[in-house]
């Protein structure tokens, strides 16, 4: 599974809010609504929040393996 708590993290300490994402930098609200979900989101939106933040992969999301 993949977990997306660290964009959370990033975003408080770059003081980016989840209206700025929407209204600056055109985010969909849907997307954002996926990634609180920590659902499936495509690579391009990954590429967004890392060139919006100016951070990297693995600042936002973490791989956990399903237990089994």
């Amino acid at each position: 599974m993949i977990i997306y708590d660290g964009l959370w993290d990033v975003m408080r300490e770059k003081g980016i809010s989840q209206y700025a994402l929407i209204k600056k930098h055109n985010i969909s609200p849907a997307q954002i609504t996926r990634l609180k979900r920590n659902e499936s989101v495509s690579t391009h939106t990954i590429d967004s929040f890392c060139r919006i933040l100016g951070c990297d992969v693995g600042d936002i999301m973490k791989y956990i393996p399903d237990e089994e």
